[in-house]
């Protein structure tokens, strides 16, 4: 009797224990939660326009603020985030919540080191800045009562404001020589004037008032259509013109000459954060420049295959040539081109269900590049809708100048930019449940550019590329990629001058002479973004490669697939433990 007594004391101290050890579990994983949604409001206070994108629409009246007093206001939050994280006893979360407190502490340090770094003195880059989304920001919102459209003109009355702070920083820039290069900018105004128009309605701006809804009476619509007007011809077409002023009579004039981040004020010190901003690990510019070589010399052993089984009587350059000139290769109009774009995603949506288990629901459409940003914008990209909003993702492609715009290339960058790579990637990440909010709209780069070159590779599997001419377009994708490895770090680590790029750019892939030009360009104005592509597939690769050896007969692609989309955006070393862990779930059952 007393030996059962023991027995059952010790049973309920342990119950006890378990329960305290519950409790404090679940005490730690609140105060972790509500440091993620204090974080939430913050941010969506200080950037109204991010609120909009993510469906919350009670800052729909705002422009952000970039003033000093904003950002010191936010450099003390986040430091202020970074002491909370750091009180919270991490064995004490669990494994979901550690890897959500991992990210979020290093989003959080982005954050901080951007505002140390001064990267709002840079707030454009090559083809695209902070003015340049403005023109499509009514699509996120919506436009169904008289207080929408009053929303809609406050936030066109604050574009004065909104230019001058962004002017304000970039003359900072200018006095601390901490600017784009000036070989980046040439052209860069068709940005800024196509807003500068004559007629109000032919303004990107104007669009909202072209039609109103049924809601609101001849009144309401008359003294809207003239505040709006009002306010695009007194606020909102002078602020591009004051831009553009200050653009070509101070910014470009002044611009640094040099190119590399190394250069820029702490400049070693910035490509290293950019380097870890970008593949989320702690690589160096010369181990990532020597992965790059490697790459170049494995991929141009396949591009050689292809071009003695097409018993091509030439030299390599020769073939690339032969490729940018022959009119077969090209669309003969925007029309074709479109056509043609269109065509291959729907043939890939029907691959879809042999590499998925689990498909999201999102459509979308293939349209072009928008006017004012194809002339120095890349061959195409994926435009996601506003949360909320009744808009499909869009895959742009770019059909200005067609004579530059290759055929042999359009399958790998359909399958990059539409599915199964960022469309099918960003709205699996709009559908999942059980994460927070933040980690719902984190952007890892080095995670969705893997992905999307990645899906470049699946297309094999899914019986494209059957055409030679294709299959060396694929190639010559990859290769491009794994130069940006060498020519990134050239740049910004090497002191690689802008013409030896382009060369490089151009002697290794059958991209365009316009294409180089435009992505040596992209990589001068952007340090560390091109590096995501290839580190995050060759990691997805190796992990692919490592699952299928571990379970045998027993690797489902389809589930290896579904598990790296529906885990959410990870950064590559907790991507990697997210497979393993799968792989060690599926040997357990």
């Amino acid at each position: 009797m007393k030996n059962k007594k023991s027995k059952l004391n010790l049973a309920l101290f342990i119950l006890f224990l378990f329960s305290i050890m519950s409790c404090e579990l679940e005490n730690y994983s609140k105060k972790l939660h509500q440091i993620f949604s204090d974080a939430d409001n913050f941010h969506f206070k200080e950037n109204p326009i991010s609120a909009t994108y993510a469906g919350i629409y009670k800052y729909n009246n705002k422009m952000p603020s970039i003033s000093k007093e904003s950002l010191d206001r936010r450099l003390n939050f986040w430091k202020g985030i970074i002491l909370r994280l750091n009180k919270i006893e991490l064995n004490k979360l669990s494994n979901e919540d550690k890897i959500n407190y991992s990210i979020f502490q290093d989003m959080v340090k982005g954050r901080i080191d951007a505002i140390l770094f001064k990267d709002y003195q840079m707030p454009i880059n090559a083809d695209s800045g902070f003015h340049t989304g403005l023109s499509r920001l009514h699509k996120a919102m919506s436009f169904n009562t008289e207080s929408d459209y009053l929303n809609y003109i406050s936030r066109l009355d604050q574009f004065p404001r909104f230019f001058d702070e962004h002017i304000s920083n970039m003359k900072e820039g200018i006095a601390e020589n901490r600017t784009l290069p000036q070989v980046v900018l040439n052209g860069y105004e068709v940005t800024i004037t196509t807003h500068i128009v004559d007629e109000i309605k032919e303004s990107a701006f104007f669009t909202p008032f072209t039609s109103f809804p049924k809601t609101l009476n001849k009144e309401q619509k008359e003294k809207l259509l003239e505040l709006g007007s009002e306010s695009i011809k007194k606020k909102v077409i002078p602020s591009f013109q004051n831009f553009l002023d200050f653009f070509l009579k101070e910014y470009y004039p002044n611009a640094r000459k040099t190119l590399g981040a190394s250069e820029l004020p702490n400049g070693n010190q910035f490509y290293q954060y950019k380097i870890k901003q970008f593949t989320t690990l702690d690589l160096n510019a010369d181990e990532i420049h020597n992965i790059g070589l490697s790459e170049v010399k494995r991929i141009r052993k396949e591009m050689d295959k292809i071009i003695a089984d097409l018993e091509f009587d030439g030299t390599f350059e020769m073939f690339l040539d032969f490729l940018r000139t022959d009119k077969r290769f090209y669309a003969k109009s925007a029309e074709d081109l479109l056509k043609e774009a269109s065509f291959i995603a729907k043939k890939m949506d029907a691959k879809l269900p042999s590499l998925f288990k689990k498909l999201p629901r999102l459509p979308y459409g293939v349209a072009p590049v928008p006017d004012d940003l194809a002339p120095k914008y890349t061959g195409g990209r994926y435009s996601g809708p506003a949360k909320g909003s009744n808009e499909a993702g869009y895959y742009w492609v770019n059909t200005y100048k067609l004579e530059v715009r290759p055929l042999y290339n359009l399958e790998a960058l359909t399958l990059h930019e539409g599915v199964p790579g960022h469309h099918l990637q960003n709205s699996i990440a709009a559908e999942i449940t059980g994460l927070p909010d933040f980690r719902k709209r984190l952007g890892i780069t080095v995670f969705g550019e893997g992905w999307g070159l990645y899906s470049e590779f699946l297309g094999l599997e899914a019986g494209f590329y059957k055409d030679p001419y294709s299959n060396f377009g694929r190639l010559t994708y990859e290769m491009w990629r794994a130069c940006r490895l060498v020519v990134d770090t050239g740049i910004h680590a090497k002191n690689w001058s802008r013409q030896k790029v382009i060369d490089y750019l151009s002697s290794n892939t059958a991209l365009p002479i316009h294409e180089c030009t435009t992505e040596t360009d992209r990589y001068i104005a952007w340090p560390g973004q091109a590096l995501a592509y290839k580190i995050g597939e060759l990691k997805i690769k190796e992990l692919r490669k490592f699952a299928s050896k571990e379970l045998g007969q027993n690797f489902d692609l389809r589930e290896f697939h579904d598990t790296i989309l529906w885990s959410g955006e990870l950064p590559l070393d907790l991507l990697e433990q997210n497979i393993k862990n799968w792989i060690e779930v599926k040997k357990g059952s």
